[in-house]
Parts: structure tokens; C-alpha cells; sequence
């Protein structure tokens, strides 16, 4: 999972080195922590949120199997 976040911002940004993932997990709850490139969060968030909300969708979809529920931050 913590992959897939990964290569989907890797994809969208100028800067994909500045790419980074951290992983908090909690009882029912694991949240994936994406950090950008200050100039690259637009490009992640989309306008009125689209990207960031087809990404969380994305992510969800592929953690039906894990029993929990998954969430994607966007740091800035």
C-alpha cells in the first residue's frame, strides 16, 4: 500500500525525489502520512481537491482486504 501511494505521487509531481511516505498505523486505522516538494502539493491536491480525493479512492479500494480503514494525508 505504503508502495502504491508512492508510485501514483511519484507519477504526478516535477520533484519525485522529494517524495516521501510515512506509515502510522493504529488499531482500525492506518493513515499514509505523503510529504511533497513545497511546489509540487497543487499537483497532488488537484483543483477543488480532485486528485487528492481520486488518490484516497484509490487507496481505500486496494485496502478492502485489510480490514481496516485507511486514510491518505497530504503534508505540506
Amino acid at each position: 500500500m505504503e508502495q502504491l501511494v508512492s508510485v501514483i505521487a511519484k507519477a504526478l509531481v516535477d520533484h519525485p525525489e522529494d517524495v516521501r511516505v510515512n506509515v502510522v498505523e493504529k488499531e482500525h486505522l492506518v493513515v499514509f502520512e505523503l510529504s511533497v516538494h513545497p511546489d509540487d502539493v497543487g499537483k497532488v491536491i488537484g483543483k477543488q481537491g480532485r486528485i487528492a480525493k481520486a488518490l484516497r479512492t484509490v487507496v481505500t479500494s486496494a485496502a478492502v482486504k485489510l480490514d481496516k480503514r485507511v486514510t491518505v494525508d497530504i503534508m505540506s
